[in-house]
């Protein structure tokens, strides 16, 4: 499986990309704000199978972000990660297209489990 991790965070994206290589999945790009993650995925499409979005990020938020992904590529697979506090914007999310969701601070089994369920 192929993941295309965007986070500001630099922190996060190794986190995620540790937590996900561990168990077999390929990290093909790391994004750090919603406009370069939508130039990536568009430059590397079809060959992402995934995509985790940081809600909360600097030029081009992660709802923006998510939005374009979703009129480029309708079956995109997109997991946003909040921080506490932001259900209304991962309700949003969720209805723009959103597969699923995850919380920070990560936890491994609970971002193994929510990325399995949405690549499904």
């Amino acid at each position: 499986m192929r993941v295309l991790v965007v986070d500001d965070s630099m922190f996060v994206a190794k986190q995620i990309g540790q937590i996900l290589t561990s168990e077999g999945y390929e990290i093909v790009a790391t994004a750090g704000d919603g406009k370069e993650g939508v130039d990536k995925y568009k430059e590397l499409y079809p060959n992402v199978d995934l995509v985790t979005m940081d809600i909360t990020m600097p030029r081009m938020d992660g709802i923006t972000a998510l939005e374009q992904i979703m009129a480029f590529d309708k079956n995109a697979k997109v997991v946003m990660i909040s921080a506490l506090g932001k259900e209304e914007l991962v309700k949003k999310s969720l209805l723009i297209g959103a597969k699923n969701y995850i919380v920070k601070p990560l936890d491994r089994k609970k971002v193994l489990e929510r990325i399995s369920s949405a690549l499904k």
